[in-house]
């Protein structure tokens, strides 16, 4: 089967197409591609839903490596609505 892992950084990602023996999971594929366990990464998503790493993977699937939040999103928006000028 053939799947795509994807990690991100601010302005930059990395995406990689594998193929995998049929039943393999989150960790096949991180051995497969040689990124192991990075300390930067909180979690594993299939398509955006949470997976762990004995999560069975399927043919297209796309495997995304995720990273903590620098910020909490919602002091993220009440910071930048405090730099917006009020309108009148």
């Amino acid at each position: 089967m053939k799947i795509e892992l994807v990690r991100a950084w601010p302005r930059r990602f990395e995406a990689l197409s594998l193929e995998l023996a049929d039943g393999a999971t989150v960790a096949d594929a991180l051995a497969a591609a040689g990124w192991g366990t990075d300390a930067e990464i909180s979690g594993y998503a299939v398509f955006g839903v949470k997976a762990v790493a004995d999560t069975p993977l399927r043919d297209g699937d796309r495997l995304e490596l995720l990273r903590p939040l620098q910020i909490d999103p919602k002091e993220a928006r009440r910071r930048r609505a405090a730099e917006r000028p009020l309108k009148k």
